[in-house]
Formats: C-alpha cells, structure tokens, sequence
C-alpha cells in the first residue's frame, strides 16, 4: 500500500484553513487607574480544592443572573459596593461585594444539609476539603492560554508529566505517545490511566495515548492525580490517573477556535450546546493540520528524511436527558481519525477510533448516589515500517501492520455520606479484542484481554482528620491468543488475581496548613502490542515477548499543603515507589544506524524524589503557578543482566520545572511567560544515549474585544532551541520555534 493510497482513504475528511502570519502583538500594562463607576468584574468562582466551578449563577444587584463558563468565570458590572450573589446546586450560596480589584475569586462550600456527592479523578467525595493525594488541576482557562496545539503540549506545564520521549504528539509515532508521572517512565503504553468520565482512554491494543481523540473545546478541564491508584482504578494507575472532565451541555452556548501557525499548521475548534425542557445536546468538532518538521538532527539527515505530518479530525455529538436537579441519563459518541508520515516517504500510519459512551447519575434519597456508565469502541489502526540504508538516501519497506481493535466496558459505583462518614463502592469490567495482521509476510497474530475489578473506599472526617482507606481485588487476563501463518510460536496465557490496598491520611493543622500521607500498592497488564506486535521507531526495532508478566508496584508519598490567604497556595512532599517486573526495552544489538531490542520484565526499579508546587498572586494583576521534581529513578534489580543496576531509567531526569507567569488586566488583556526546564535523560536502559538537557521559554498573549472575542498569540521554544528527543539510534530533535495566531469566540 502506498502513502497516496493510504491518504486517500481519509480525503473525505480533511478541512484545511490557512490564516495568514501576521506576527505577535505586544500587550502592555499601564498602573492602574482609579476606576468609574459601573465597572467591568470578572468573577472566578471555585470550590474547596480549588477547582472552578461551571455553571454558577451571578448576580449584581436585581440585574439578570449570568452563568459562570467552563473556566469557571464570568464578567459582570457594577460600582464597589455592588453586592454579587453567587449560587450553585450542591453549594452555600455565597454573597459580597465586588470591591475595587478587576478580578474576584469567590470559593463556595458544599452545601451541609444537602450535600451533594459527586465524582473526582480520585473517586472521592467532592465534600472534601483535603486530600492525600497530589492532586493539580487545569482548568479550562489554563488549558486554552497554555501554548501548545495539543493537550500533551498543555500538560507538560506541570512538572514531572512527559510523554515516553520529548516529541510532542502533534509530530510523534503514536505508538511513543505513551505518558508517566513520579519518575516512573513508560515504553508505548503509560504507566498512567487518563480517562474521561470514568471511561478509560488507553489504547486497547497498545495502552498509548491519543490525545487528540477528545475535541479541544468539549473539554472543560484536566485533573492530574500522582500516585498510585490502582486501589480504584486497577490497571495502568501505577503513575497516577488523569481525568480528562468533558463540558456537560446544560443551556445553550457556543465557542470558536481559528488558529494559523508556522509548521504550515492550521487549527479549528468549535462547540455548541443548546436545550430545553430537561433535553440537553452537544456537538463539537477539532480539525488540525500541519506540515510538521524534520525530526532528524540536520547533520544526519538524507534524501528519506521528510517532515513528520498530521493530520487530523475529532468530532462528539451527545444527548442528555435531566430528571430534578440531580438525576440525568446521556448517550456520547466520539470519532478520531488521524494519518500521520512518521519522517520518511514509506513510514506512515493511521487511527480511526468510533467511542461510544452511555450512562447516568442519579440519587435515592437516603441510599445514596449512583454512577453507571457502559462503553465500547471500535479502532483501526495501521503503520508501516521501512530499512533505511546507512547514507540515508534510499529505503525499503520491512512491513506494514494492520491492527483492528474492539473495545467493550462498563462501570457502576455507589457514594453514600452519613454525617463524617462517607462509603464509595463499585464494580468494572473491560474486555479488549485485538488483531494484528502484517500484510506483507502475511502472519496474522489475534488475543484477547480481560479485567474485572471490585473496589471500595471508607474516607472519615473527624474534626481537623481525614482518614481514606480503599481497596480493590483484580482479575486480569490475555488469553485467546492464535497465530496464523509465519514460524509458530509459543502463546501462553496470562491469568492473574491482584489484591491493591491503599492508606490516606491528611491532618490540618493551624494556619491553613495541612500534613498528608499515604500508601499504595498498584499494577499494570502488559498490552497486547508489548506480548504480540514487533514495533519500530525510526532505525529502532522492539521485539514483543509473549511471556510478560504484569508489573507490581509499591509506594508511599507524605508531605504538606500550605494555603496562604488571598496570595495563594504552596504544596510540597517527598515520594518513594519501586516497581517490580517492570515491563522495558532491553538492547540485544546495536550499530550506528540501527538498534534490536526486545520487551522484558525488567527486575525491578525505583523512583524516590521531591517535589513541590504553588499558585501564587503576589499582586492583583500578577499569577505566578508552578512545579518542581527531583526524581532518581534508577534499576535496582535485573538477575538476567546485573550491569544495568544502578542505571537511569529510560526517558526519566533527575530535574523537572515548570514556572508560568502571568499577568492580566481586564482593559488591555493578559500574557503569560512559560519557562520549562529538564536536566540530561537517557534514551535507553544501557545508558548509552545521553540525551541533554534544555531550558524552554513559551509565550502566550491575548486581547479581548468586548466579551465575547479574543485575539491571541503563542509563540512556542522562543529560543529556537534544539531539544534533543530521542535517539533510535539517531538524533531526533523537539519542535523548533513555532509562532501562532488566532481568533476566538465565546
């Protein structure tokens, strides 16, 4: 198959628009001026753990109450001494006035009486003021104004978050866009479960990530967890769990994104949402294009060396039904299709992903609350791979897989508060079916995956404690497992029982000050691409083995959470995981233009570090948030070959850090400098490929006109830095300085 004819499949659906460079306008901030009366205030409302809080309703005065957006923010008028009302289901109505600043932030209180339990990343009550666990949220606002096409690119402003290698998505081989958090490292699957309304987003057959799957503007913001989290979530959580929240249609509403950018890049983004009568609807779309770069170093570059490209398109349409104020049913589809060039002429893939979701949330009054939700999907997925000869001037193709994949899953859950006391308990279930075929040897490889769990949670909240134990008891299996054609081989199967407790503890003390800690246990399946799919990443070949085992980790995190008034918020700890049988690529050759490497368990390894964050406001116009992490991840047990202890792990720094300073004037607008750093990694588990450390600046600039229009600029690796990748084994680079501009509609 060639790559005209494999573009033709998806032709139907390409939209391409081109918004012409017209460079980055600069925003300045005069000192502030005494204001008139009847002035512009945008009001942020949040609850307890500082997550916003959408639909909320403002109002000044007698004048109409308006909604709060998906940010959690609304603009009103009104002189100083106005008073503002803010309400909101579930929440202590909260009244002030608005004052002089240009912008409050309101935070509204579950409401005692009737609290409402609702669901977070950590399936934990959202009565709860504090957590063990290391909890960051973006919110819709930080996601839009982070610099960035993707939501990988977004993510990375919070430390210790990266993808299997440095690439961002928008250029990377799907199959290296695998995530991890503390240190842990990932190969193509993530060592972290991302989900999106309890319905997981790992790839069935691979356990990657596609991170463009969900439109940009249905998602209304993005919950990281660190930490151990299989004690809920089984499989995949040993890193921690990303929930990635959907916007839930309640009235109507519309948002637009057009965007131009270097790279030949092109980007449109729309939502809208409308109903009446307890019937809810939502459609959204993201359509992005670009011309991508050359991910080989210039110096090694050849005639095959083409620009890695992307294009692709998501779409979701869902209906919701509302029974009172508490109860609702909702059916979800969501599509991606996607083909990229992976750098040469020959080496290209595509993804076709069909999601569907169905559901509901009700309460029983004094029983408690319910969650259910039934899931499926339906993927293509093919790649082709190529020999590239040691000038670079001419290739072959090796092979071209064809990976087809179902999907079938459900989930219930039940919460129930009862004074200091709540109980969470629930059931899931998730069968995967997958195929690989490679049509030029014509061998064809089938299996099937299964993981069912029961898990549940005691959280108590005496006076200034709160005390979470949970558990979950675990079935998994790969079984079914046949090969057609080729050499037959061994296929055994995989039958396992997995017991995962977890112990939080949090204790305020005076002085908005809290101490935290916990313990974990968790685990994670290998995929069936690691027990079955031979991959390839540029001139780097990873064999499969079929004999994996699951990998088991044991861990523990204590630490502190410092709120400091008005100015902000400062978090800090120290964690300690060891994972056993961790699931790696080990080298069994290597020469300059090409590496042979095969998946094994590993032995053991463990990541022990600091790390510390903080959202700060040292003055009204000025936001200064933030990470650190200092990870020493190394291998501390492999029986097969004792020369890789005490080495890196693959693809993990010692330092991480993050800094984003923004400053923000209701008049003239708002920028933000984003500095992102990393010490020196290795790119393998023989710690031959030093890959160097980088300092990276981002920009990001806005203007609003009125109150629905805003014009902004980003402007990514200001520096024009060469990023150092990967090396497989040849020099890859990161993204090169890449400037954006566009338009928005709200």
């Amino acid at each position: 198959m060639t790559r005209a004819m494999f573009d033709g499949r998806i032709d139907h659906m390409r939209v391409f628009l081109r918004v012409a460079m017209v460079g980055i306008t600069g925003w300045w901030f005069a000192a502030p001026a005494m204001w008139a009366a009847g002035k512009t205030v945008r009001v942020c409302v949040r609850d307890a753990q500082d997550t916003s809080i959408a639909g909320a309703r403002v109002q000044v005065g007698s004048s109409q109450a308006v909604v709060s957006d998906d940010g959690g923010c609304v603009a009103v008028n009104g002189d100083a001494n106005a008073l503002v009302a803010i309400a909101r289901d579930g929440f202590k109505e909260v009244s002030r006035t608005l004052g002089d600043e240009d912008q409050i932030v309101v935070v509204m209180q579950v409401a005692g009486a009737s609290e409402q339990v609702e669901v977070t990343a950590t399936r934990t009550p959202l009565a709860l003021e504090a957590t063990a666990s290391s909890v960051r949220t973006m919110t819709g606002e930080q996601l839009r104004t982070a610099p960035g096409f993707t939501l990988d690119d977004r993510l990375r402003e919070v430390a210790g978050f990266q993808l299997f290698r440095r690439t961002s998505s928008w250029v990377a081989n799907p199959t290296t866009e695998g995530t991890t958090l503390r240190g842990l490292g990932s190969t193509a699957a993530s060592r972290t479960l991302v989900l999106s309304d309890q319905v997981p987003l790992n790839d069935a057959y691979g356990g990657w990530i596609h991170w463009s799957e969900i439109p940009a503007l249905a998602t209304r913001e993005v919950v990281l967890m660190r930490g151990g989290a299989s004690d809920l979530y089984g499989s995949s959580a040993i890193g921690g769990v990303i929930d990635v929240v959907p916007v839930v249609p309640k009235r109507f509403d519309y948002a637009l994104n057009a965007a131009g950018a270097s790279e030949g890049t092109s980007i449109v983004d729309g939502l809208i949402t409308g109903g009446d009568k307890g019937w809810n609807g939502l459609a959204a779309a993201s359509v992005f294009q670009t011309d991508g770069y050359i991910l080989t170093a210039p110096a090694l570059r050849g005639p095959v060396d083409v620009n890695s490209d992307d294009h692709s398109q998501s779409g979701r349409v869902e209906l919701r039904r509302t029974f009172g104020s508490e109860n609702d049913a909702f059916l979800r589809g969501n599509v991606l299709n996607e083909a990229r060039s992976n750098g040469t002429p020959l080496q290209f893939n595509g993804t076709r992903i069909w999601r569907y979701v169905g559901g509901g949330d009700w309460s029983a009054g004094d029983v408690g609350r319910f969650l259910m939700r039934i899931y499926g999907t339906d993927q293509s997925f093919s790649q082709s791979f190529s020999a590239i000869n040691a000038t670079r001037t001419s290739e072959k193709l090796t092979a071209f897989h064809v990976d087809p994949s179902e999907q079938v899953g459900g989930t219930v859950q039940w919460a129930r508060s009862y004074r200091k006391l709540t109980l969470v308990a629930g059931t899931d279930v998730l069968d995967n079916r997958g195929n690989d075929v490679e049509e030029l040897s014509q061998v064809s490889l089938s299996a099937r995956q299964r993981g069912e769990g029961v898990y549940g949670e005691v959280l108590w909240q005496p006076s200034t404690w709160s005390i979470a134990f949970s558990s979950r008891y675990d079935h998994f299996g790969s079984f079914d497992a046949r090969q057609v054609g080729g050499t037959p081989q061994p296929l055994p199967s995989i039958d396992e029982n997995v017991f995962d407790p977890r112990l939080g503890v949090v204790k305020k003390v005076a002085g908005g000050l809290s101490l935290t800690g916990s313990a974990f246990r968790a685990f994670r399946g290998p995929t069936m691409n690691e027990l079955y799919r031979q991959g390839q990443v540029g001139q780097q070949i990873t064999l499969a083995n079929p004999s994996l085992r699951s990998e088991r980790a044991t861990g523990f995190e204590f630490g502190a959470l410092a709120s400091v008034g008005r100015f902000g918020s400062v978090r800090g700890g120290y964690f300690w995981t060891q994972v056993n049988r961790p699931v790696a690529a080990v080298t069994l050759s290597s020469t300059p233009t090409s590496t042979l490497l095969e998946r094994e368990n590993l032995g053991q390894l463990t990541s022990k570090g600091l790390t510390a964050e903080w959202e700060l406001r040292p003055v009204r116009f000025m936001t200064l948030i933030g990470g650190y992490q200092y990870a020493i991840s190394t291998v501390t047990k492999f029986q097969v070959q004792p020369s890789l202890v005490g080495n890196w792990t693959p693809q993990v720094p010692r330092n991480m850090a993050t800094l984003q300073m923004r400053f923000e004037r209701a008049r003239w607008g708002m920028v933000s400098v984003d500095l992102r750093t990393s010490g020196h990694q290795f790119d393998d588990q023989a710690n031959q490929f030093r890959l160097a450390g980088y300092a990276q600046v981002d920009l990001y600039g806005e203007h609003r006109f009125g109150e629905r229009w805003r014009v902004y600029s980003t402007v990514q690796n200001l520096g024009n830095q060469p990023v150092e990748a990967g090396r497989t084994p040849l020099l890859t680079l990161g993204s090169p300085r890449t400037v954006t501009v566009g338009v928005r509609l709200h």
